[in-house]
């Protein structure tokens, strides 16, 4: 691996992004319109969308990065440029690690407009730092970024790309505390959440907005930058030079 073929890979997917206007919207403004809308369904329960609202921040980055980036890198397969890449000295690990940076740059702007968004036009209070909530969503993106490259290279197709879904992003939303309290699941479920990184996410966000510092915020940040890393490890690990 070095920096220049990393960067050189990063910057390769950004002119492509920039040639994909929908993508573009998909990326920046649909996590703005979703919390939009949540924050208008929850209008006349002011208390709901305050209590929800943040875990939302955390959900509709993460869900948004995983399918956009398994998508995007399986495309990249089906059509032979990974293949034709990998005659080149690229390593797996430069093309892995320049995604990541690429959607890592896309990430921290679609932080920025949502959680904008969500402060200034859906009303969303935070006790603690904005700039910590804009953190934690970047974090949420990158580590959907990390679960879509790991899942893309178990996928024939796009279509088996976005079959990944239910299976690894469905039971994440129901047991990572958006639907109700970890604490208050059964001991069960509550265990199995434990093993999941977007129950941390979540657990990150609801920190920050109700001001709590130390180690219940460092926590749950180190958890997701850690099963990150690990899924970017094993996505490098499993990339397939060949074209399926």
């Amino acid at each position: 691996m070095t920096p220049l073929r990393t960067f050189a890979t990063a910057a390769r997917v950004l002119r492509q992004l920039s040639h994909d206007p929908r993508s573009i919207a998909l990326l920046l403004l649909a996590p703005s319109l979703l919390v939009g809308l949540f924050a208008w369904l929850m209008s006349e329960d002011e208390a709901a969308f305050a209590r929800t609202g943040g875990p939302i921040l955390a959900l509709f980055p993460f869900v948004l990065m995983f399918l956009i980036t398994s998508v995007t890198t399986l495309r990249e397969r089906r059509s032979g440029t990974l293949e034709r890449l990998m005659t080149t000295p690229l390593g797996k690990a430069d093309f892995v690690l320049g995604y990541a940076l690429a959607f890592g740059l896309a990430a921290t702007l679609q932080a920025i407009v949502t959680v904008s968004f969500a402060v200034l036009v859906c009303g969303l209070e935070t006790t603690g730092p904005i700039w910590q909530l804009g953190v934690v969503a970047v974090l949420d993106a990158l580590l959907g970024t990390g679960l879509g490259l790991l899942a893309s290279a178990f996928a024939r197709t796009e279509f088996q790309a976005v079959q990944f879904m239910p299976v690894i992003v469905f039971p994440q939303i129901l047991l990572g505390g958006l639907l109700m309290p970890r604490d208050h699941m059964p001991e069960a479920l509550h265990t199995i959440s434990d093993w999941l990184p977007l129950s941390y996410a979540i657990d990150a966000v609801n920190a920050v907005t109700a001001g709590t510092e130390g180690w219940d915020l460092g926590k749950p940040l180190v958890v997701i930058v850690g099963v990150t890393i690990v899924a970017l490890v094993c996505a490098a690990g499993t990339l397939r030079r060949r074209t399926l």
